[in-house]
C-alpha cells in the first residue's frame, strides 16, 4: 500500500518527539529512582544516537547533496567531542555541590527565595518544562542580535558557515560563543535555583532536540513543532537566503519565534550557508572572531 502525501507527513513528525521526549523522561526516571547515573546515560545516549542518526542519514536523507565525506565525519566528531569533554564533566562535578551554592548569596540579597526541585515525575517534567522556557526567552534574544550585529555575528558566523545540514553540525560553533552561551545558562540555572535533577533533565531534552533539528533527515514538523523547535523549522534559520536565516532564532523552542513575530513555516530551503555559500576551512572557522568587518561581510 502507498502512503499519500500527509500520510507521509504525519509518520516522519513523530521520530523527532518519540527520540526527544522519550530520552527526557528516561532522564527524569534515571534522576528520581536512581537506576542509572543520568550524566553516564547522556554520554551512552549522544554516542550511540550519533551513530544511529548518521545511519538513518544515509538511509532516508532528506537531500542526497547533504552526504558527508569522511572529511566531514571527522570535523563533526572533533565538534562533538569538545562539547561532550568540556561541559558533561562541567555538570556532573560542578554545577550543584559549587556552582549553584555560589549563586546563593546572590539569591537571597535580591529576594529570589524561590527553588526548582521536585520528588515526583510529573513535577520534575514541570520544572525542567519551566526552565526550558526560560533559557530559551534568553537564548532566543541573544540568537537574534547575534544575526543583527556584526561585533556578535562574528562569534555566531562559524555555525551558519556549512554547506550541508548533518547531526554533527549541530556543536559546530566557535569556543568563545559556546562558553559564553554554557556560561550563562548555568548563570541562568542558578538563578531559578535549579535542582541537579531538574538540570540533567533540560541538559537531555535541549542536546537530543537540537541534534534532531540539524540531521538530514526528512521529518517534518506536525504537533511537536507548535511549540518546539523542529529541524524543518531550524534548517530555514540556516537558509543562503539572508531574509529566511533571520527566522526561526529558537534553538529547543520556537513559542517566542511565534510570539515575539520571527516565525516562518516554509517546509524547504533552496540551499543552506552564509556569505558566498562556501565552506570554510577550520582554521578559517575558529579566526573567524578576529577578522576585520570587511572581511567578515566578503566571506
Amino acid at each position: 500500500m502507498q502512503l499519500s502525501h500527509s500520510q507521509k507527513s504525519f509518520l516522519w513528525s513523530l521520530p523527532q518527539p518519540v527520540y526527544v521526549l522519550g530520552f527526557t523522561f528516561l532522564t527524569a526516571s534515571a534522576c528520581l529512582y536512581q537506576w542509572v547515573d543520568p550524566w553516564y546515560m547522556f554520554s551512552l545516549v549522544l554516542w550511540l544516537s550519533y551513530g544511529a542518526l548518521l545511519l538513518a542519514e544515509r538511509l532516508f536523507p532528506r537531500r542526497e547533496e547533504w552526504h558527508l565525506n569522511t572529511r566531514d565525519l571527522a570535523r563533526d566528531t572533533f565538534w562533538i567531542l569538545g562539547a561532550q569533554f568540556l561541559w558533561s564533566p562541567f555538570f556532573r562535578e560542578y554545577y550543584d555541590v559549587h556552582i549553584r551554592t555560589l549563586f546563593e548569596s546572590i539569591r537571597e540579597s535580591m529576594g529570589f527565595t524561590y527553588s526548582l526541585d521536585a520528588s515526583t515525575f510529573g513535577g520534575l517534567i514541570f520544572m525542567a518544562f519551566i526552565v526550558i522556557l526560560v533559557m530559551e526567552f534568553i537564548t532566543y534574544w541573544v540568537h537574534r542580535l547575534q544575526h543583527k550585529f556584526l561585533f556578535l555575528w562574528r562569534m555566531h558566523a562559524t555555525h551558519h558557515f556549512v554547506s550541508k545540514m548533518s547531526v554533527g553540525r549541530t556543536d559546530r560553533g566557535h569556543p568563545l560563543e559556546f562558553l559564553a552561551l554554557n556560561l550563562g545558562i548555568v548563570i541562568a540555572f542558578s538563578f531559578l535555583d535549579a535542582s541537579a535533577d531538574v538540570v540533567a533533565v533540560v541538559v537531555m531534552f535541549r542536546f537530543t532536540t537540537v541534534h534532531m533539528n540539524h540531521a538530514n533527515l526528512p521529518l517534518t514538523a506536525g504537533i511537536f513543532g507548535w511549540v518546539f523547535t523542529t529541524a524543518e523549522s531550524h534548517q530555514l534559520h540556516h537558509s543562503l537566503d539572508y531574509a529566511e536565516s533571520n527566522q526561526n532564532y529558537g534553538c529547543a523552542v520556537i513559542l517566542w519565534d511565534r510570539v515575539f513575530g520571527t516565525f516562518s513555516n516554509k517546509k524547504s530551503v533552496e540551499k543552506i550557508g552564509s556569505g558566498t555559500g562556501q565552506p570554510l576551512p577550520l582554521h578559517q572557522q575558529l579566526l573567524l572572531p578576529f577578522y576585520s568587518n570587511r572581511r567578515l561581510k566578503a566571506l
